[in-house]
């Protein structure tokens, strides 16, 4: 797979935060980096996980400890990796011994939010269960404060607050969402803030990310693409990316095409008695779709 410099910097990002290069023995780790770019979210996220480290370490040795508040807020777009990060994080938590299951569960509204009074803490408690010993992904967490006053969201808020108090050192919360949606959603709720001392940015991916991410999806299939392709590939990218909408899904955009592209393929090939190990693998220049998918 073809990975610029800029890719290559990324790779070695963290060196400078770990001389004995702990944090790069973790297997989960080692996903983390690999995810391609989110330069910035990768900076955050290893001083995070450094300082749980360190703090751990530091408790061992009956030295005073700064409270390891672990709550997040993840903002961005859809597609931007914040499942992805999400899901990988839980895994380096456990692997370092802060969570005793590192799974992620991911919730909705309607996960949430029951139809009558004492329904919504009910359903909520039981998706905080599911997630003891790991992650809870609340995804679209602002349409929890989007009924008013009387609304049940308000009502999940308020148990999820509580579990995190209760069960502060073997839970996490990420709340996610648009960041324009997200700020609102701080605002409706001041004490909020405090409780997630951590928000993170995941910016839309440039048009070189979702080319290289499209590249690493064809390589992890087993699938490789001849010149013409990777031309014809770079150029639909470069125009996704100057007419898109925050809806448009980024590396799902990817994925979409990748996988299009892979179907007319099979289309193209499926009725040769015959394949070659090539003609497997190789996706041309036709396979890839005329013009932008609809999303």
């Amino acid at each position: 797979m073809e990975i610029s410099k800029k890719f290559a910097d990324e790779d070695s990002l963290t060196q400078t935060y770990s001389q004995s290069n702990l944090l790069h023995n973790l297997q989960s780790f080692r996903d983390l980096e690999k995810m391609i770019g989110l330069t910035e979210v990768k900076k955050n996220l290893v001083e995070i996980i450094a300082f749980a480290i360190v703090q751990s370490r530091r408790n061992e040795q009956h030295l005073k400890t700064c409270p390891a508040v672990l709550h997040m807020i993840f903002k961005g777009n859809p597609g931007t990796g914040k499942t992805t990060v999400a899901r990988t994080l839980g895994k380096i938590f456990n692997e370092i011994g802060l969570l005793t299951k590192g799974h992620l569960v991911e919730v909705e509204r309607a996960d949430l939010v029951g139809e009558f009074i004492g329904h919504t803490a009910q359903k909520t408690r039981e998706m905080i269960k599911k997630s003891l010993g790991g992650i809870m992904f609340v995804d679209e967490a602002y349409s929890l404060a989007q009924g008013g006053e009387k609304d049940f969201g308000r009502e999940a808020i308020s148990t999820i607050v509580k579990a995190m108090e209760d069960n502060r050192d073997n839970f996490i919360v990420i709340l996610a969402g648009y960041s324009a949606e997200m700020e609102f959603f701080m605002r409706t709720n001041p004490g909020l803030r405090s409780r997630f001392p951590i928000q993170i940015n995941f910016p839309d991916y440039d048009s070189e990310d979702l080319f290289q991410i499209a590249l690493q999806m064809y390589n992890e299939r087993e699938y490789e693409l001849s010149s013409k392709c990777r031309w014809k590939l770079r150029n639909q990218l470069n125009e996704f990316v100057k007419v898109r909408h925050p809806h448009s899904g980024n590396a799902r955009y990817a994925r979409n095409l990748v996988e299009k592209s892979i179907r007319l393929q099979a289309l193209r090939i499926v009725e040769r008695k015959i394949l070659t190990r090539r003609e497997l693998i190789s996706i041309e220049e036709s396979d890839l779709p005329a013009g932008l998918l609809q999303v």
